[in-house]
């Protein structure tokens, strides 16, 4: 159990006994409340213990974000029709110009007509943008890792080549210091 005070989080013993003789929870800090700490939600253990495992995979990032988009899409379409239900008399009239704004596509068939709703709708925008961005990231991530993948399996890296080359160079003009350092010096005199 946890106490609450003024903002902080404070940790209480576990059982009474281990308060002072005759104090209460309330001993600790007057006007303070308790409350048990929650463990995550089921979907947030599971996101954590797949993050844990596997790593955040570029796919895994684009589904959450397209899942997160999908949810504010239906939360920005319900919230347009609160807002203006003059120019949004349905609902779904709402989520068709939310998915419209989200995706950038913006046919101009439906516009906010409140200041609110065009508020709305600069969110909505800027979601859009951040959301093919990162989808086309993530999609290019994922064949530039498979073209890696490719490359260092058949041993096809030209860096990796060109690396081998340099190391050979290396090891042969280290070879020809040794020998040089190794003759006397009046026989590297003669030409």
């Amino acid at each position: 159990t946890f106490a609450v005070h003024g903002g902080n989080l404070t940790e209480l013993p576990s059982s009474p006994t281990a308060l002072p003789a005759g104090a209460g929870h309330d001993a600790l800090a007057p006007n303070s409340t308790t409350m048990p700490v929650l463990p995550g939600s089921r979907p947030e253990r599971w996101m954590e213990k797949r993050v844990e495992r596997k790593g955040l995979r570029p796919r895994d990032a684009a589904y959450l974000i397209g899942a997160f988009w999908a949810l504010a899409v239906v939360v920005f379409g319900v919230l347009e029709r609160v807002v203006d239900p003059k120019t949004f008399p349905t609902v779904w009239l709402g989520m068709w110009w939310a998915i419209e704004t989200v995706t950038t596509v913006g046919y101009g068939d439906v516009v906010p007509q409140q200041t609110s709703g065009k508020v709305i709708a600069g969110f909505l925008m800027l979601g859009g943008l951040s959301l093919l961005a990162v989808v086309t990231a993530a999609v290019t991530s994922g064949f530039v890792a498979r073209a890696q993948a490719n490359a260092r399996a058949g041993a096809d890296d030209p860096v990796m080549q060109r690396l081998d080359e340099v190391g050979a160079q290396l090891q042969a003009l280290n070879a020809e210091v040794q020998r040089l350092r190794a003759e006397p010096k009046d026989r590297r005199k003669s030409p």
